[in-house]
């Protein structure tokens, strides 16, 4: 597959894309193993989250309403993978399993809250997260942004989770809000300032930039986890104006968005809030890009883009007006493609050759990569394979198969299962499981499921062999 698919006329210019473009080749007797076995070159790692961003919201996946020129160039630079999945089609789920290395299946959080005590539910000690891993390899960690696994008193804080700095948000309802009253440094509120009329005027996202570049500043001499959990594009549609200036009254029929959507807002102008949204995040990210040319630690990092679920059509977002997903059917809450297909964007200068990856992988390979990459080993029970050697082009092994379940109410036990380029679908175990052949159909629409006996009969088994009972997720309610 051709990087010129994806990309005809995004509008990349040498100005304003400051970070070096040159040294770019891997030497082909790089010995990936040999240089991640030395302690003293362990790499520094940035793993950047996108909120509600859809497979097709980057100019590098073929957007061509929304300008993204720095992410792009990230693309550029790094694997472009066109195969990737979250962890579920919603924030807390998938960030779990990103977390864990467990599929949902197995991860404890599988929905935003729990099904029978209508809670959010935390993280444990027996939960062995990312941060845990690597702060044991010697690295210093930190979380900006949104956490969402774990609330205020409870084990699943971040600081009990193996960070050593967090500042953001703790759970997905308190960061729908760009103003908030406070936020949280590690464990102590934080008010946001206000004007003299009371009115909150710092905007969370940009606080989260600020923090970042303090973090990096402050350990650049050594080696250093930054998980940047941002909460664009997430409903509520608001971004300050000096944003959203280049996009108003650009998009037709951009109304008002009237009435309120679980507590979300929304500017005068959705369409061009959310474009200049994901717009004010790209120009964040060139600038964190640029801050580890300026201390030296460029070629000693390790980026990754995405997303944390597919879009959302809450709130005056408007998916279908950005083609938010391209072809993919679906989006954030289903586990059609278009809810849980994420581009995914890796680049470590010099170690990893730019290119495109059709590879197919999931938010719980990340933890065993990560271990590999700092030459440490992962917790055992967890579900993901190291994709490290993918990334230097070695031999890499395969999963026997993806799997995805979330339950959205009494009758819904929504699964799914990948498995090659055949995927299923089933909306509950006593439903017809729907068959899609994604070589030819990735938006799902002919179910081959009647003509394709022995595949439907294996995905059965592996639903079945895949789910373990969780007390706040059954998969059959008792009433």
């Amino acid at each position: 597959m051709e990087r010129r698919s994806f990309v005809k006329a995004i509008g990349l210019s040498a100005a304003g894309l400051a970070w070096r473009q040159t040294g770019l080749a891997v030497p082909k007797d790089f010995n990936y193993r040999k240089f991640f076995s030395d302690s003293n070159r362990k790499p520094n790692i940035i793993f950047i989250l996108a909120d509600d961003l859809g497979y097709s919201d980057l100019g590098c996946y073929g957007q061509k309403k929304i300008r993204t020129p720095f992410i792009d160039k990230i693309a550029s630079e790094g694997i472009q993978f066109t195969n990737c999945y979250s962890g579920s089609p919603v924030c807390a789920p998938s960030r779990s399993c990103l977390m864990t290395g467990q599929h949902t299946g197995n991860t404890r959080i599988r929905h935003n809250k729990s099904f029978v005590t209508k809670e959010r539910v935390s993280l444990e000690p027996a939960d062995i997260t990312v941060a845990e891993v690597l702060k044991k390899a010697g690295y210093t960690t930190g979380l900006i942004g949104k956490w969402g696994l774990g609330d205020p008193g409870t084990e699943g804080i971040p600081n009990k989770k193996g960070f050593d700095y967090f500042f953001g948000y703790l759970n997905q309802n308190h960061a729908h809000y760009y103003y908030p009253e406070y936020l949280w440094r590690n464990e102590e509120k934080i008010f946001c300032p206000e004007n003299k009329n009371k009115k909150r005027v710092t905007y969370s996202h940009d606080l989260f930039v600020n923090e970042a570049f303090g973090f990096i500043d402050k350990n650049k001499n050594n080696p250093f986890f930054l998980y940047l959990a941002l909460t664009i594009p997430h409903a509520e549609l608001l971004v300050p104006e000096d944003s959203l200036d280049e996009y108003k009254g650009k998009f037709p029929e951009d109304r008002p968005f009237r009435g309120e959507s679980g507590g979300y807002a929304a500017q005068d102008y959705p369409r061009a809030a959310y474009a200049a949204m994901i717009t004010r995040m790209d120009r964040d990210v060139g600038r964190l890009m640029n801050k580890l040319v300026e201390l030296g630690i460029d070629d000693d990092t390790i980026v990754f883009f995405t997303s944390d679920n597919g879009p959302s059509d809450e709130a005056g977002s408007d998916p279908e007006f950005f083609g938010s997903t391209g072809s993919l059917r679906g989006g954030k809450t289903n586990l059609y493609e278009g809810g849980i297909r994420i581009p995914m964007l890796v680049r470590y200068r010099r170690k990893v050759k730019p290119g495109i990856s059709n590879h197919t992988w999931a938010f719980w390979d990340f933890l065993p990569t990560i271990a590999e990459l700092v030459n440490t080993a992962p917790p055992k029970n967890i579900n993901g394979i190291s994709i490290l050697p993918l990334f230097f082009g070695k031999e890499q092994k395969q999963h026997d198969y993806l799997y995805w379940e979330i339950k959205t109410n009494k009758k819904e036990f929504n699964q799914a299962v990948r498995i090659g380029n055949w995927k299923a679908v089933r909306s509950n175990p006593d439903n017809p499981l729907e068959l899609y052949d994604l070589t030819i159909d990735q938006s799902e629409k002919n179910d081959l499921s009647s003509s394709h006996a022995g595949i439907v009969k294996r995905v059965e088994k592996i639903m079945i062999e895949a789910h373990t009972e969780s007390k706040d997720w059954p998969m059959y309610s008792k009433d």
